[in-house]
Parts: C-alpha cells; structure tokens; sequence
C-alpha cells in the first residue's frame, strides 16, 4: 500500500493504451453509456489508468491473472482478494469480471509456474476458465489515483474526512479519546472481532498515523519519526521490526502506541471505493463489492 508522502516497494508494469476509445481517453470523468454493447474488460481496465496521474506504470503488478481483455462485461465484482468463495458468488450473481487488490495465486507476482501440478491452483483456474472469468489486479494503479482510492475508502469506512491532516496520513481527533476506546472504534467500523497492540489501554490519543496495508517496518518507523503520532495504526507488520520499536520507544519514556487493524481490514475499503467507481463510470455495469472475510480467525 502507498500513501501520500510515503513510498512503499512497489512491483509497477506497463498498462495498455485505451483502444478504441477516443471520447473516455478524453473525458475520464464522465460515465461510460452503451447502446448496443457492454464495455470489454480491457475497456474498463483503460478507463481507470487514463485517470491515474502519471498514466500507465512500468512493470506492474496490475495484469490480467485469468481471462481476455475482450471479453465483454456482464456485471463486475470488486474484492480483495478473488478466492474461490469470491469467484463462487460471482458465478450467482452473473458477473465475469473480478477485480481484486491483491494477488490471485499466492504469491506478490501471481508466478504459477511452481504451482502447475498443485491441485487447489488447478481447481481455482479451471473454475475460472470454465466460466470464463477474467481477474484483473488493482494495486498498484489504485494507489496511484488522486486521492490513493485503498486510503480514501478507509477514511470513509471510519467517517474521518473532516479530520484529515491535508497532504499527511495524519487525522487529528477532535478530542483525546484512550487507546482502548480508538482500538473499540476501529473494531466497530472494521467489522473485526479483534486486535492486535502495543502500549496502554489508558493512554490518551488525539494525533493518528494511519498506514494501511503493509508498508514494511522501515517506512513504518520513518513515518513514526517524521509525523510523532500519539499511535500509529497499521495493517500489519513484520513482528520483529515496528512493534519492537514501538517497545523501545515506550521504554525510553516516549508516550506511542501500536495498533494492528489487518492487513484486509485496513485495505478493503478500497475495494468499496472500486465498486462506486465502476457505478459512477460504468453505470450501465452491475457492479458488487464482495469482501472476501478474513482468511484467519481469533482462538
């Protein structure tokens, strides 16, 4: 995940140039209308990158991980991940195109070519395959547009757009409220029976670092030095790195805490914010965000 003022690693690649579609190249904002036929999945992919800043990105991870680029579109889903349950529930509701933030076939590059005598990758392609689904990755490209969409739907998901910090991801609470009242908020909001932290329930928070996704520990840390947040709040973490910082740093006297939201917790929204996006440009689409739930549960 990418926010503003903070880079992250990211795997970026070449998006193809809009075929075909002088009149949306031009006008990005406006909504795409059909008459006879609905729009291809590549149709929608090129919509959505002649609106990113920079345009296309070398060497992204944003490809297509099953079906064509001329498929024509019957209804789309927006998720996190596209798991066989997602892809499941897009076959009910007659939608042959997922598009998903992260990868599809269990690894950062969606390299298969370990995975061709695994059985649940070949279930997984051939439920696909069989009915014709097309899987597009969004990260990179999500996190490029103005303002980052995956961070965008978080403030909303938490309703905190008027306590944004312009150009940080800093939100400023209207009043001091303790850790373990933030921690209950985001609970709430999230929709999640449990977090992980570091720090005292007790403290009193007014000024939040909100990193979602996973950034890594050293643009965690940096971030922590540059913004001095009462807590950061991030999706996840390598343990050995930010929460034994945060550690160090309550040791040394510094008033700072942790919270762990997880990782689809904190991105998911921005898989919300594709399904309005899909609505607003492609209303003649059906468009369904499907959350995939988490793949980990609470002992």
């Amino acid at each position: 995940m990418k926010s503003t003022g903070i880079s992250r690693r990211m795997f970026l690649s070449s998006g193809a140039v809009f075929a075909g579609s002088a009149v949306l190249a031009a006008s990005p904002l406006k909504g795409w209308t059909f008459a006879v036929e609905p729009p291809t999945v590549g149709q929608i992919i090129d919509a959505f990158i002649a609106q990113i800043p920079s345009g296309a990105i070398p060497n992204t991870v944003d490809t297509l991980k099953a079906g064509s680029r001329d498929t024509k579109v019957t209804g789309v889903v927006t998720t996190m991940f596209a798991t066989i349950e997602v892809i499941r529930k897009a076959i009910d509701l007659k939608a042959n195109f997922i598009i998903a933030h992260e990868p599809t076939f269990y690894n950062h590059l969606d390299d298969v070519s370990w995975l061709q005598q695994d059985d649940v990758y070949q279930y997984k392609k051939d439920l696909l395959d069989k009915h014709g689904i097309a899987v597009w990755r969004n990260h990179d490209y999500v996190h490029s547009i103005r303002p980052d969409g995956v961070s965008k739907g978080l403030e909303d998901a938490l309703g905190w757009q008027q306590l944004a910090v312009k150009g940080e991801p800093v939100y400023h609470l209207s009043a001091p409220q303790s850790l373990e009242s933030l921690i209950t908020f985001f609970k709430k909001k999230l929709n999640v029976p449990a977090m992980r932290y570091v720090g005292d329930l007790q403290q009193r928070c007014q000024k939040i670092l909100v990193l979602p996704g996973a950034y890594g520990g050293k643009t965690q840390i940096e971030a922590i030095g540059k913004y001095k947040p009462d807590v950061v709040c991030c999706g996840e973490i390598s343990e050995w790195e930010t929460a034994e910082y945060v550690r160090d740093a309550r040791a040394k006297g510094d008033k700072l805490s942790l919270v762990l939201m997880g990782h689809i917790a904190s991105e998911e929204p921005g898989s919300i914010f594709m399904a309005d996006w899909m609505k607003q440009h492609f209303p003649g689409v059906k468009a369904t965000h499907v959350h995939p739930g988490s793949s980990l549960s609470f002992a």
